[in-house]
C-alpha cells in the first residue's frame, strides 16, 4: 500500500481556479470522497480544502490507477477539464507524499510560512473523513506522525513563535497603506469564522476599532465579547451602509457567491482598502477606482518578505520534516515485522505442542513427561528462531525490508495485515491538543 497526494495550492493555481476547486459544503466533500473511494486500489482518502489549497490524500495499492478517479471527481465538482487539472496538479507518491503532508502540517507549504491555521484545518479534514469511514489505519498513522513532526518543528524552531497567518498579513498590508499606524481607524470585519476572529484580534492589537457583521449575529457577538471593548456588532443587513462610511474592510465568509457587489458601492471622497480573504471571493468586481481590493494572492509581497526573514528557520524545519519522513517508514516497517515475528513463533509453538501430544498419544513418550518435553521442544524452537528474529528486526532499518517481509509472509503463510488493523487506534487525533 502506498501514499498519494494530489495537490492544488497557491503554488500552482491562482485564486480564480481555487475558487472553482474549493469545497464549501460537506455534501460536496462526501460526494467527492465517495467517488474516489470507489476506484480500484483506493482504500482510504482525506480531502483537505482551505482558502489556499485543495488536496486529496489517499492510501492506494496503485497510484497510477487512483489518479484518474481523483481528477474526475474534481472535474465533476469544479467544471474544470481533466486535462487542465492534470496539467496543474502537483502529484506526490509514497516518500514524496509523506514528506509533503508533514511539510503542510508544519506550515512550511503555506502561503505565509508559520501560519497557525493549517494544523486545525488538517485535523478537521481528517476527522471528517474518519467519522464518515473514508479513512482508518493507513492514513491515521500518517496524520499521527504529521502532527508529531509539526510539534517538533514548532518547538525546535522560531518559525511559529510569532504566529503569522494570511489574516495577519492582511492587517500588516492595511498598516502599510494607511501610513504604518491603524490607531484611530475603524475596520469592518465580515464573517465570524476563524479567519475573521484572527483579523479582529490583529486589528485590536494594532489600536484599530472593529465593527463585526455576520448573518448569525450571535456568533459575531461571541467574538466581540471575547476580544474586548474595541469591537462592536452591527446587523448584517446594515453592511451596505457601513462600507460607504469607512476606509477599511476585511471579509472572510463561506458564502458561495459575492456578498458585496458593485451596486452597493457609492462614491466617497476618501480612498478605501478592502481585503477579500475568502475563497470563493466575497467581493465582486468593483468599478469605483477609489476602492482598492486585495485578494489572498495579492499578499504575496508580504509572504516573500516573511520567507526571506525565516529562511534559516525554514531550513531547520525541513531537516526535521526529512528526518520524520525517514522515521515514519522505519516505524511502518517495524509495525509489519513485529506481528510477523509473533506469527512465526506462534506457528512454531503450535507445531511443537501438536507433535508432543501426538507422541504421547502414540506412546513414544510417557504422559507424565509431556510438560517437560513440551518445554524442551519450545526452548529448542526459540533458540532456533533467535537469529532469524534478530535479523528480521535489523532489516527494518534497510530499504529492502518490504521485499524481505513479504517473502517471509509468503513462506510462512502469515497474513498479519488483518491482525494489525486492531492494534492501531486514532482517538489521539480527536483531541484538541494536536494543534
Amino acid at each position: 500500500m502506498q501514499y498519494l497526494v494530489v495537490s492544488f495550492s497557491h503554488k500552482n493555481t491562482d485564486i480564480a481556479l481555487r475558487e472553482k476547486l474549493s469545497f464549501s459544503d460537506n455534501e460536496a466533500k462526501l460526494r467527492a470522497l465517495e467517488e474516489v473511494l470507489q476506484a480500484n486500489g483506493v482504500n482510504e482518502a482525506i480531502l483537505l480544502s482551505t482558502c489556499n489549497r485543495v488536496e486529496f490524500i489517499v492510501s492506494t495499492s496503485n497510484p497510477s490507477m487512483a489518479l484518474g478517479p481523483i481528477f474526475m471527481a474534481l472535474h465533476r465538482h469544479s467544471g474544470l477539464s481533466v486535462e487542465e487539472l492534470e496539467g496543474r496538479a502537483d502529484i506526490y507518491q509514497d516518500e514524496g507524499a509523506v514528506h509533503h503532508v508533514f511539510a503542510v502540517a508544519s506550515s512550511l507549504d503555506s502561503l505565509v510560512v508559520g501560519e497557525t491555521q493549517i494544523a486545525g484545518q488538517l485535523k478537521d479534514a481528517f476527522r471528517f473523513a474518519y467519522e464518515h469511514n473514508y479513512c482508518s489505519q493507513k492514513l491515521s498513522r500518517l496524520i499521527h506522525f504529521a502532527f508529531k513532526c509539526a510539534a517538533e518543528v514548532r518547538n525546535s524552531t522560531e518559525i511559529s513563535k510569532s504566529p503569522v497567518s494570511v489574516a495577519g498579513a492582511a492587517v500588516a498590508q492595511a498598516k502599510m497603506v494607511m501610513g504604518g499606524n491603524l490607531g484611530g481607524f475603524t475596520g469592518l470585519v465580515v464573517g465570524a469564522g476563524e479567519m475573521s476572529e484572527i483579523v479582529t484580534k490583529h486589528l485590536v492589537a494594532s489600536g484599530c476599532n472593529v465593527i463585526l457583521f455576520n448573518r448569525t449575529i450571535e456568533k459575531a457577538e461571541e467574538i466581540a465579547r471575547m476580544v474586548g471593548d474595541q469591537v462592536d456588532v452591527e446587523p448584517f443587513e446594515a453592511l451596505p451602509e457601513f462600507i460607504n462610511r469607512y476606509r477599511l474592510l476585511f471579509t472572510a465568509t463561506a458564502s458561495p457567491l459575492p456578498i458585496i457587489t458593485d451596486d452597493m458601492v457609492h462614491e466617497t471622497t476618501f480612498e478605501r482598502h478592502w481585503f477579500d480573504l475568502a475563497v470563493p471571493r466575497d467581493i465582486d468586481v468593483i468599478r469605483d477606482q477609489r476602492v482598492h481590493i486585495y485578494a489572498v494572492d495579492d499578499l504575496q509581497e508580504i509572504v516573500n518578505n516573511n520567507l526571506a526573514l525565516r529562511q534559516e528557520q525554514a531550513r531547520k524545519a525541513y531537516e526535521i520534516v526529512g528526518r520524520y519522513t525517514v522515521d515514519f517508514f522505519r516505524w511502518l516497517q517495524s509495525l509489519m515485522i513485529d506481528p510477523l515475528i509473533k506469527e512465526i513463533r506462534l506457528q512454531a509453538k503450535d507445531a511443537a505442542i501438536a507433535e508432543v501430544k501426538r507422541a504421547v498419544k502414540k506412546g513414544f513418550i510417557p504422559k507424565e513427561t509431556e510438560e517437560n518435553v513440551e518445554k524442551l521442544v519450545l526452548n529448542a524452537f526459540n533458540k532456533f528462531l533467535h537469529m532469524p528474529t534478530k535479523q528480521l528486526r535489523e532489516v527494518a532499518e534497510q530499504p529492502r525490508a518490504d521485499t524481505i517481509i513479504e517473502a517471509m509472509k509468503y513462506i510462512f503463510n502469515a497474513d498479519t495485515d488483518v491482525k494489525m488493523m486492531d492494534q492501531y487506534k486514532c482517538e489521539f487525533i480527536m483531541k484538541d491538543d494536536v494543534r
